[in-house]
């Protein structure tokens, strides 16, 4: 009754019939049946939803393991040594984004088993070793990566404009993730932020050009609530601000940028410069503290992409929320560059641990006389904010004077 045609069908007579009927399927298309067919309830009255992961404990690894065995051998695929097995196995918790956890979706590690065999015995393998396994994740992911390596294209040739190296006041490399079918992948994002004079205004120009999600924009209210929670208690917030992704042309959605916008909106504020080796990724919440989100591995390996393209240097690097850490299931070769000190993955617990990574000058605490020690970004951004006060004061006083 719902679909755009209308159509006739056949209605048998009714016959005798003992039968159980059970359907599969996903959750979105079970709460649409029972949202839209009033006879579904009754037709189906028991419902069980299966966990996709499970967590990843080295009894389970055992398990997993045998579970893989009983795969190869169902599908007379070579036999998997145990280093093969166990990249497997972090391809599971890679798929899930979770170090603690293991997918369940067993059709995508049989697809990764199936593809691993064909190169083992193409390089003549009589086992399946890691390369191997390796070697099958590298070539599903060439086989989707068209639209990224022209993304990734467009930055190196200056098309894309993102810095990784430099400082400049009020601008931030954000990172986004773009997924398509089952590929995902990270673009760095050049995030900018004005000040000036005004009645407190927090403009999101996305938002004003109707590209700015729901999400995305709850997220900037946010942190227009923490600017003014923590900075205008006992005076007005005599600002008015700007907000924007550069060179997007899309739709944008979600608050994982909103971290990166209020360090941009700090540095404008405070007049210190961003430091362009780092990409920030992360939402806010009212308090300041920093939230976990979603892709961050590929955000991360977006980033480092670019910086192995122009060039490791030992500074650059991605601030992620602390709460991320258990989800990161990076690529062997990002944990390398980590290890030799060539890139770096920091996660900061709130705003200030952020804004002082970003800058090198630390955000200060505030003491007990409610005041911030001399020289710290805090500091910096209420000096500004109460010369803003002051000009507003000085205007209202001359246009009275005037009339």
């Amino acid at each position: 009754m719902y679909s755009l045609i209308s159509t006739v069908s056949l209605e048998p007579e009714p016959i005798p019939l003992v039968v159980k009927v059970v359907l599969f399927g996903d959750r979105l298309l079970y709460y649409l049946l029972q949202a839209y067919d009033p006879e579904f309830n009754e037709l189906f009255k028991v419902a069980a939803d299966f966990e996709e992961v499970i967590d990843r404990s080295i009894e389970v690894q055992q398990l997993y393991a045998r579970l893989i065995a009983t795969l190869v051998r169902k599908e007379s695929l070579l036999p998997y040594d145990r280093d093969a097995v166990a990249r497997v196995i972090e391809h599971s918790s890679r798929l899930v984004s979770d170090s603690e956890k293991l997918s369940m979706q067993m059709r995508n590690i049989a697809d990764l088993l199936r593809e691993a065999d064909y190169w083992a015995r193409d390089a003549g393998h009589a086992t399946v070793l890691a390369g191997d396994v390796q070697h099958a994740i590298d070539t599903q992911i060439h086989r989707q990566d068209r639209i990224r390596d022209r993304l990734y294209e467009a930055i190196l040739r200056g098309t894309l404009m993102i810095d990784t190296a430099g400082a400049v006041i009020g601008q931030v490399n954000g990172l986004a993730v773009i997924e398509l079918g089952s590929f995902a992948f990270a673009q760095p994002t050049r995030i900018t932020a004005t000040t000036r004079l005004g009645k407190g205004d927090l403009i999101n120009i996305e938002r004003e050009a109707e590209l700015s999600g729901a999400i995305h924009s709850k997220g900037v209210l946010i942190l227009a609530a923490f600017l003014a929670a923590r900075y205008a208690k006992n005076q007005p917030l005599a600002l008015s601000a700007s907000l924007a992704f550069e060179q997007s042309y899309g739709k944008i959605d979600g608050d994982s940028a909103s971290l990166a916008e209020l360090c941009a909106l700090l540095s404008n504020l405070a007049h210190v410069p961003i430091l362009q080796t780092l990409a920030i990724t992360g939402s806010v919440n009212q308090l300041g503290q920093a939230q976990a989100i979603g892709g961050v591995n590929e955000k991360i390996e977006g980033f480092f992409d670019i910086c192995v393209a122009r060039g490791l240097t030992g500074q650059q690097g991605v601030l992620i929320p602390v709460s991320n850490v258990k989800h990161l299931m990076l690529r062997q070769d990002v944990i390398d560059a980590v290890a030799k000190g060539l890139f770096s993955i920091y996660a900061v617990e709130n705003v200030d641990q952020a804004i002082s990574l970003l800058t090198g000058i630390s955000a200060g605490e505030m003491d007990e006389k409610g005041v911030y020690p001399d020289g710290t970004i805090n500091y910096l951004v209420i000096e500004r904010l109460v010369e803003l006060t002051k000009i507003t004061k000085s205007l209202s006083q001359t246009e009275k004077a005037e009339k």
